[in-house]
């Protein structure tokens, strides 16, 4: 982990290196050579930024990209990389050889006048240069008469338009936006009382799958993540690992194919020209030369720089200066809402719940963001301690970068363009940045209980596979303050999918009018026990009381996890009494002893085996994994439960690797096993088994068994649209498959 801090802190640090945009570049023509297309785009994308800004060899590492997206088949993002290339100076002797791909790519767009002019530009480029004999001429003139051709058959056989999916391109769902809360939907009000303080609550019965909520994050940071190798690549001098700050811009957390480098340092990356110029504008400016600092310091502390410079130094001012106003109780929002919640008319409005403004309307600002609860006096000193000694680290840093206007809002962009270094700095933080970094201290002990983390459904395992297989990653961490408003259930009536920097809440079962909206905040009762539950919310300051957890405390019920999670005698497989050291088995006649110890050693051992077939399957031994994950099941057979989590897993495992051979039906067999044991950790309606089910029907999608594939599609659509909307990129893929099965002819459906 120190090892990829000290890489990233390198890339983050502002200032550019030549030197390592050569190799990046040397290593994607490398890869470009193999056809490894996507990974050679990636370090053509590394090169550019560490290049310096406004250098030819800038446009090299665009034109270089858009050959490799061009390959991929993405033909709109390869013609902005020609126009990169073309605008940053790209040596004009190379020129023809870009021009022809970009006609290329308007030929396989249909835009065929545009891929006509495109020529024309190619030709009397050619003709200007006057050498008409040399190999690279008579190549370019070659691929001029082919495209020539191509043009002029299209032109003459168009190709019928298709005809637009009504499935896929479905209406907006219905909306009725709440006119106190801010992207909320009509059917939620916000209340308040001493015990639960600020929370939504159903003003009318709700069905699952209702849309509650949208909401756009006031501020979020990107995650690196876990690094990883890209394919046929390896350790090198220079850092060719990829991670999510690669893989995603920094602003919109849109996915990237090719980004947009920063103008001052080699870490940031964007989407587009405008997202680049958006966060420069807004923040990035700010942050550029103290980005080793911010990933040294972490993620929290970054969130709370970011905030106060989207908010501004006025508003900012503005909301410190009312914090230090003379009544303490009208400024503290848990004694705000005491007085509220024992007035005589608590039904008076909303105007005086903390974060609202002065009409009564909860918004997604920074107002609301101030008025998140730092909860100052729970944290412990030392915690506050280190807390205070990193903001003042940042406003240091400041200060003596010459950074201090930029921060207070006093200097445009246009003036700014590098760090400057003052002559003098004094010890002490001017007034201005005390006030910046007393908010900033806020947020930060705010996000310990109100931090999102923005997720995304990301492809696992190796990429040429029939199947995909996607996990839940965390991509970012955010301020949503009206999704904040959300108290924690271990057992929530609600879902959050992601899209960008966008929150979306659906309600995940019926929910009545009069009942609260509740969130999970991590800890839910199908993934761990009442008391490691109960541990991990400690962080957030409450005991919860949910169902969930009154259920399991106060009686002899045991939980969920405990029953399905748990072990079995090695000798006669009965279930195993729980006890502190030593386990005995539930059957009389047989009354084994074992340590827990020994049972956990087992378990360890089992995983790592498990690991090591996954292994095996990522080096394309199928058949080696396939035996390895046999005996893995029979020997956790022999000491865990049949319903065990990790049972489960091995099952998900096996599918994995009969479906790399194309042995569709033992991929299903074992893939409905470990779908039957997630049924029964988390319920026949969660997302986890949409996900499941949604994997299934890509088995039998392939498998060609098109009445089991139809009705595996039906239910996955039911489960996911309800957590996830209609829109989502797993909803679309299997509408798509469902019209593929659709169209084969009758005689072939009744068959199957």
């Amino acid at each position: 982990e120190a090892a990829a801090l000290r890489r990233l802190c390198r890339r983050a640090r502002a200032g550019k290196e030549p030197a390592a945009a050569r190799f990046y570049r040397e290593e994607g023509n490398r890869l470009f050579g193999r056809r490894h297309y996507g990974a050679a785009a990636r370090l053509y994308s590394q090169a550019a930024s560490h290049e310096l800004p406004g250098s030819p060899e800038v446009s090299v590492c665009f034109a270089n990209r858009s050959a490799a997206l061009f390959h991929l088949g993405r033909f709109e993002v390869c013609l902005e990389d020609i126009a990169r290339a073309e605008s940053h100076g790209y040596p004009d002797r190379l020129l023809p050889k870009v021009l022809l791909r970009k006609a290329e790519c308007l030929l396989c767009l249909g835009r065929l006048q545009d891929a006509a002019d495109a020529l024309s530009v190619v030709e009397n480029k050619i003709a200007m240069d006057g050498i008409m004999t040399s190999p690279t001429h008579q190549a370019l003139l070659k691929k001029l008469s082919q495209l020539k051709i191509k043009i002029h058959e299209k032109e003459s056989w168009p190709e019928p338009a298709r005809e637009a999916c009504a499935d896929i391109q479905r209406k907006s769902e219905i909306w009725e936006e709440n006119d106190s809360i801010s992207g909320a939907s009509s059917s939620l009000s916000l209340n308040f009382d001493i015990e639960r303080g600020r929370h939504l609550v159903a003003s009318q019965d709700i069905l699952p799958g209702q849309s509650l909520l949208k909401e756009e994050a006031f501020v979020s940071v990107l995650c690196p993540g876990e690094s990883f190798l890209p394919q046929d690549s390896s350790e090198t001098a220079w850092d060719t690992r990829v991670t999510n700050a690669d893989l995603y811009c920094h602003r919109c957390l849109r996915q990237l194919l090719a980004s947009v480098p920063c103008r001052g340092c080699s870490y940031a990356k964007y989407c587009s020209q405008n997202c680049a110029d958006v966060a420069w504008e807004q923040y990035h400016r700010t942050e550029c030369s103290l980005g080793a600092l911010l990933l040294t310091l972490g993620v929290f502390c970054h969130v709370a720089l970011r905030t106060v410079l989207l908010a501004g130094f006025a508003e900012v001012s503005r909301l410190v200066e009312w914090s230090h106003g003379g009544d303490k109780d009208l400024h503290n929002p848990e004694a705000r809402c005491k007085h509220l919640s024992e007035a005589p008319d608590t039904r008076a409005g909303t105007r005086g719940i903390p974060g609202c403004n002065d009409n009564g309307q909860y918004q997604s600002s920074y107002q609301a963001v101030f008025n998140l609860l730092p909860h100052a006096e729970k944290h412990s000193p030392e915690h506050k301690f280190l807390c205070t000694l990193s903001v003042v680290a940042i406003c240091k840093q400041l200060q003596e970068a010459g950074l201090e206007a930029a921060v207070l809002n006093q200097e445009s962009s246009e003036k700014w363009s590098r760090p400057k270094i003052c002559e003098k700095t004094s010890d002490e933080l001017s007034p201005e940045l005390k006030i910046m970094a007393e908010a900033m201290l806020r947020h930060v002990l705010q996000l310990q209980c109100n931090a999102q983390a923005i997720t995304v459904m990301q492809e696992s395992g190796s990429r040429d596979g029939a199947v995909i297989n996607k996990k839940p990653v965390r991509l970012a961490t955010a301020f949503f303050p009206v999704l904040s408003l959300l108290n924690h259930s271990c057992c929530p009536n609600i879902s959050v999918s992601f899209s960008g920097t966008a929150a979306t809440v659906r309600a995940s079962q019926p929910i009545p009018s009069g009942q609260e909206i509740f969130h999970c905040y991590g800890p839910h009762r199908c993934r761990m026990r009442v008391a490691e539950r109960q541990q991990l919310l400690s962080q957030y300051f409450f005991e919860c009381r949910c169902q969930a957890c009154l259920d399991e405390l106060e009686s002899d019920v045991k939980s969920v996890v405990s029953v399905r999670n748990s072990f079995c005698c090695p000798s006669c497989q009965a279930p195993i009494q729980v006890g502190e050291d030593m386990l005995c088995c539930s059957n009389e006649a047989c009354a084994i002893s074992v340590s827990r110890e020994s049972l956990s050693h087992r378990l360890r051992d089992l995983q790592r085996q498990i690991k090591k077939a996954l292994e095996l399957l990522r080096d394309r031994k199928a058949d080696q994994a396939i035996k390895m994950l046999l005996k893995c099941r029979m020997d956790a057979g022999n000491f865990l439960s049949p319903e065990h989590l990790l049972m489960g897993e091995m099952e998900d495992h096996l599918a994995q690797v009969y479906a790399t051979l194309g042995k569709w039906q033992e991929a299903a067999r074992h893939l409905e096993r470990s779908i039957e044991i997630v049924e029964m950790h988390h319920g026949p309606s969660s997302v986890e088994i949409g996900h499941e089910l949604f994997k299934l029907a890509q088995i039998l999608f392939n498998g060609f068994a098109v009445s089991e594939a139809l009705s595996t599609i039906q239910r996955a659509e039911e489960i996911l649209s309800v957590h996830c909307g209609p829109q989502s990129t797993q909803i679309q893929e299997l509408q798509e498959m469902k019209t593929c099965l659709l169209e084969l002819p009758r005689s072939v459906l009744q068959r199957t």
